[in-house]
Parts: structure tokens; sequence; C-alpha cells
């Protein structure tokens, strides 16, 4: 499949497996509300997580190509676990045949380099899903650029369900959040800056500034994911000029859209409307 189509102007693909990339679409077009966005979430076949690299790498790829099938010049991973295993062989293996003009971002790299410029310590913390962790994506990504700063990572399986079961402000979550905060410092009580490494975690981020020491920096994706986006399309105005900017925004999921329009209220704190796709054709 060639999508060759080198001086078309699309939207800004955003793509995640699940609900959670909506809070970094929410940043972006704060920071950059004239572009025109397409979301794509993989609502029925998340979560990526706890799936082998193959399977995400497969199913992250029929994303990005039904993407650039609507026009995108650009998709943002906006998912830590697509970008931890499936984005370095789309971007070195697939890109070139599909379109080598077309760009496939992610959000570790942005992440790891606001978090080395926050430590202190030289000893940082990563939260995020089974699948994320146990790529030791961000403990590699690190020490491509600063070797002396030691990497802790700790996996957070019941975030997702507590967020996604509208259950962020319960009881119960204190004692899960607790729970995954004291087993990462247990590992180093020198850590001083941690990545919220999952895009869903941002709802549970009072409980988490509630239980993490108060001496710990905690890092949030979405504004750095929006600010490296700006940044980019600063410096690639050949790219920018290849993004529409009507400053419309569409959402397209895989599951029935009434539960997404549900709970992408919860993300983003408006209604949306939803249109339903299908990835397993692409």
């Amino acid at each position: 499949m060639s999508c060759n189509s080198s001086s078309a102007i699309g939207p800004i693909g955003v793509f995640d497996s699940g609900y959670g990339g909506l809070t970094i679409l929410k940043e972006i077009r704060r920071v950059l509300p004239d572009y025109d966005y397409l979301y794509l979430g993989d609502n029925a076949r998340a979560p990526y997580g706890t799936r082998s690299f193959d399977v995400v790498y497969e199913f992250t790829l029929q994303a990005v190509r039904y993407l650039f099938a609507q026009g995108c010049q650009l998709v943002i991973l906006a998912c830590n676990t697509a970008s931890a295993k499936a984005l370095r062989t789309i971007q070195q293996h697939d890109l070139p045949s599909i379109d080598p003009s077309r760009r496939v971002l992610g959000v570790i790299r942005p992440t790891v380099e606001k978090i080395i410029g926050m430590s202190q310590s030289r000893h940082v913390g990563v939260m995020g899903t089974p699948g994320t962790i146990n790529s030791r994506s961000y403990e590699l990504e690190v020490a491509k650029l600063d070797e002396t700063i030691a990497v802790y990572g700790q996996p957070c399986p019941m975030w997702v369900p507590l967020v996604e079961n509208r259950e962020a402000d319960s009881p119960g979550a204190d004692y899960f959040v607790k729970k995954y905060i004291d087993s990462l410092m247990s590992k180093c009580q020198q850590i001083d800056a941690v990545v919220l490494a999952c895009t869903h975690y941002p709802i549970l981020l009072p409980k988490i500034k509630q239980f993490m020491p108060s001496s710990v920096n905690i890092v949030s994706q979405g504004a750095i994911v929006a600010d490296s986006l700006s940044d980019y399309l600063r410096r690639h105005p050949e790219m920018a000029e290849r993004c529409g900017k009507g400053g419309e925004c569409r959402y397209l999921t895989t599951e029935n859209t009434s539960k997404f329009e549900e709970l992408a209220s919860l993300f983003l704190g408006c209604d949306v409307q939803a249109e339903h796709v299908d990835l397993s054709k692409e």
C-alpha cells in the first residue's frame, strides 16, 4: 500500500489504544488551536499494555495506515505502549515504503528530555503499564541522553481500570495509588522526579500528589508533548504547511460510539461526537 501524496493537506493524526490519549490531544489543542485534528482510539482492542511487541506493532501500524489514508501527513502516537513497542519499527521499516515524506512521532523522547532536566539527584522513576515498564523504553532512551541517570520502573496495572471505571476519585483508588507509589519509592529514596508514563494517569493526579513525597517532581505528559509538537512544527515549516488549519477535530473509535462519547467526556471535560471505524481491515 502506498500513500504517496506529499503535496496534500490533512489533519494531524493522534492515535491511542484507548482513551488516555485524549489528555494529550486536549493539551495539544490548547497549545495549537488552529490546526485540524483526527483522533483515533482503538478502544475495542485496548488495553495494549499487556499485549506482545508483535501484536502492538501490528495494531499500531493498522492505525497509522488508516490515519494516512484519511489524509494525515503527521501522526502522533499518544500512547506510551505504542511508542515503546511500535514507533521505531514503523519509522525505520514501514515509513520508507508507505511515504517517506510523512512522519510518525511518539511521546517517550520528549518526556525523557524533560525529566532529565528536572532531576537533581540523577535518580528518576517511571510509573506506567506493565507493557511500557517491561519494554524498558524509558531506561534505554534516558541512557542515550545521559548514562549517569538511574531509572526505576514501577508497573501500575490497576490505574487504567480505576480511571476507565470512573473510580479515580473513590476511596478504593487510594489503596492502589499509595501501593504503587510506596513500591516505587522503596526501590530508591533518592528519586526526585517521576514520569507518569501512561496518558490515563493525569486523571489520578490529585491522588498521586496526595501520596507522592513532596520532594518529588511529577511529570505529566500532555503539556510536554504539546510543547514538543509545537517546537517540531516550528522547526519543520514544510510539515506545518501540510497540516490543515481549520481548528476542527474529529473522533474515531473502534468501539461502540456511545461508550466512547461517554468516557471521552471524562477526559476532555466536554461532549464529543464519535464515528466508528474497523482497523482490522487495514
